[in-house]
């Protein structure tokens, strides 16, 4: 082996320029070396009061919670902003989300490899990681917790190790905080009218900000350790020439190899190809990941959609639909201790063999469950949705705007009186009488008894429509008009309203930044307008000569208002408020129990796959594992993209779609674990001792029984 290295190196021993290459590598014994100059003592770091940890790490630690803070409280509203800001419907913007979150997960390989052969940790993190955020989180996942952990010296290991805690104790808390603050920059603060999205990004850039300045400031301090090579490209080059090698000596007059991989060993080392045989048994294993991170990453997008059309108000608190993310960070801090302190420890005692495969298989069937809940409750939110008359039928609502209580009648023989008892005048009423019709069109005959008088009007309808009878005060006498109403539940969470407008002159209604609503003179009725769920105390509204403001009140989630504007002379210019569909009553409470299992799922799948990932490869080919289980994130992304797209189907059914796809996945990774034989650790550690020692700068780190170099 000695040999070999000298045949392929020149001579590298800094202190024997003149020595030859037979003297420079001959075996001495440690009793025979010649003495070498004394090294002058490297200055230790300074540490943080008194402690093992390098000042160094302070900057490290403050930088990844202002990033984590950046990335996910801008991912946590990123949705809404493209559903309400860019008005992109709900696929679209499920698309988008997952393209983004795909990317961000495909550019740490690329950020690993510029990383290790050629910019080092340091130059990555500063001058890509922290400039773009798509990149930049490529660029700053494989690098940040490797570089903290080189600013430890070797006799400071245990150190190191509780460096970790608190390294993703930054990550969490950052996820934690912003999760929930930047959805109350969003909806609780306005912009112009409307959700201040400007300051749900500018707060997490500014932090970004924060960590470049934070970051910087500790350049002098870190430890940068050079650029050592890009293992992951060695695997590929071993793998693809193994390929073609064998592909090239297809021959059977050839002898058979043991693997498919030893058809590279007339151009890579053994002690590679053998760690690459360990790393493909692995890889084979994450063929089926893909698909729990397709279930896992929706929380961000169809979740949030889906509690979107759900109540926020808890009494106590009103939750913003892009804060129950929230839950997934907070129950993670929870979960893993309780997983590994109790539930593990309980299943122990019981004598089970709960291995790492099977605790994913368990984590992979909590997700289908999770998703079988979410359809479940995408059903119940349908439910609620305003039903919709059939063939030769219309749905009619009646508004008594009159002074008195009215009598309606609908004469024909299949329809008598639409309501048992009178409507009183101005009466808040949310019931739709079912009509039936002769034909697809008819003219109905309305009698209307107002006091003693007797009022008959006649209005043409069309099947499957909901319409709206407005009776109104007609000198002493009374009328009615007929308004075809929307029927529908506003999407996404929104609130729909028009106006009446009973004066005497035209009337412009400003809602927000868009153009302001027109309302015709005299029991004119305005076209709807959607609007964004909150408080209205003070609407803007102009007359030819008058200018005035219009309390609407709280308007809810999924609710369509109707907007009466009268001029009563004892209380001046009002709006009565009648729901035309009432408020949105479903809790978002009801997301909890999904929120529960798909936790419980990520801690049993996520950590104890990356656990287990690591245990059955040698060290050199750990960051190739990271980055193919970054790989299975981004994949699992890319099939959401392509379901949001392309599946055409209903939102419950979407869930139950993704839910049985995993069960199935589930079945076929538990047939793969079944017959995996894990190694254990002293065979990676055998395969570790066999290596060829490495070559680092001018010097051979060799070590045998006797001797030395």
């Amino acid at each position: 082996m000695l040999e070999e290295r000298e045949s392929k190196e020149p001579a590298m021993n800094p202190f024997q320029k003149n020595e030859s290459k037979e003297t420079l590598f001959s075996p001495v014994s440690t009793e025979e070396m010649l003495p070498r100059p004394p090294s002058p003592p490297k200055k230790s770091p300074p540490k943080i009061f008194g402690s093992s940890y390098p000042v160094s790490i302070a900057f490290i630690v403050v930088n990844e919670f202002c990033e984590r803070f950046s990335y996910y409280g801008m991912k946590a509203v990123l949705t809404l902003y493209f559903l309400y800001f860019l008005h992109w419907n709900e696929d679209t913007s499920t698309s988008v989300y997952h393209a983004f979150s795909s990317l961000c997960y495909f550019t740490p390989i690329l950020g690993a490899a510029i990383a290790d052969s050629w910019l080092g940790k340091f130059k990555i993190l500063s001058l890509v990681g922290l400039s773009l955020i798509a990149l930049g989180t490529g660029g700053i996942k494989p690098c940040v917790a490797a570089f903290g952990g080189d600013q430890f010296e070797e006799e400071h290991a245990e150190a190191r190790t509780r460096y970790f805690s608190v390294f993703y104790l930054a990550i969490n808390a950052g996820s934690l905080i912003s999760t929930f603050i930047t959805p109350m920059l969003r909806g609780d603060v306005k912009c112009f009218g409307q959700d201040c999205y400007a300051l749900a990004f500018g707060v997490p850039g500014l932090l970004m900000v924060l960590a470049l300045v934070v970051f910087a400031m500790g350049s002098k301090m870190y430890r940068k350790p050079p650029p050592e090579g890009n293992i992951v490209a060695q695997v590929i080059k071993c793998i693809w020439f193994a390929l073609c090698n064998r592909f090239r000596n297809r021959s059977g007059d050839l002898p058979k190899r043991q693997h498919w991989l030893d058809w590279a060993a007339e151009k890579y080392p053994k002690h590679l190809i053998a760690d690459v045989k360990a790393l493909t048994r692995v890889l084979f294993l994450y063929i089926p990941l893909p698909m729990f991170w397709a279930l896992l990453d929706q929380q961000g997008s169809r979740w949030t959609l889906q509690a979107n059309k759900m109540n926020g108000d808890l009494g106590f608190f009103v939750l913003q639909p892009d804060q129950m993310q929230v839950l997934n960070p907070f129950l993670v801090l929870i979960f893993i201790p309780l997983f590994d302190l109790v539930i593990y420890r309980l299943i122990s005692k019981c004598r089970i063999n709960f291995s790492s495969l099977r605790k994913m298989a368990v984590g992979m069937i909590l997700a289908c469950l999770a998703f079988a809940v979410a359809a479940l409750v995408e059903t119940k939110i349908n439910g609620m949705i305003h039903p919709q008359p059939a063939s030769q039928e219309i749905f009619l609502q009646v508004l008594n705007l009159a002074d008195g209580d009215v009598k309606v009648t609908v004469l024909g023989s299949r329809n008598n009186s639409l309501l048992v008892e009178s409507v009183s005048s101005f009466q808040n009423t949310t019931h739709y009488s079912k009509l039936h019709l002769e034909a697809k069109s008819q003219d109905l005959h309305f009698h209307l008894k107002y006091n003693s008088l007797s009022v008959h009007n006649d209005h043409s309808v069309e099947e499957k429509n909901c319409y709206q009878l407005l009776i109104h005060q007609d000198g002493e006498s009374i009328s009615s008009m007929l308004v075809k109403d929307t029927g529908i539940k506003p999407a996404n969470g929104m609130a729909a309203i028009r106006f009446i407008n009973t004066l005497h002159k035209d009337l412009n209604i400003s809602l927000d930044t868009d153009a302001p609503l027109s309302v015709g003179k005299d029991y004119g009725v305005s076209a709807y307008r959607t609007v964004l769920r909150g408080k209205y105390p003070a609407v803007h509204c102009e007359t030819e000569d008058k200018v005035f403001s219009l309390d609407l009140g709280q308007l809810d989630f999924g609710t369509t208002y109707l907007f009466v504007i009268t001029n009563i002379t004892s209380q001046g210019l009002q709006a009565w408020k009648a729901e035309d569909i009432p408020v949105n009553k479903l809790s978002i409470a009801w997301q909890l129990p999904q929120y529960v299992l798909v936790t419980a799922a990520e801690v049993m799948f996520s950590v104890t796959g990356l656990e287990f990932s690591y245990s059955q490869a040698p060290s050199s080919m750990k960051s190739v594992l990271q980055a193919a289980w970054l790989l299975t994130v981004a994949v699992g992304n890319i099939i959401v993209l392509v379901v949001a797209q392309f599946s055409g189907l209903a939102q419950w059914a979407e869930f139950v779609l993704f839910s049985c796809l995993l069960l199935v996945v589930c079945l076929i990774f538990s047939v793969m674990a079944y017959y995996y034989v894990p190694l254990k650790s002293e065979d990676t550690r055998e395969a570790t001792d066999k290596q060829i020692p490495a070559v680092q700068g001018n010097m051979i780190n060799l070590e045998t029984k006797n001797t030395r170099l």
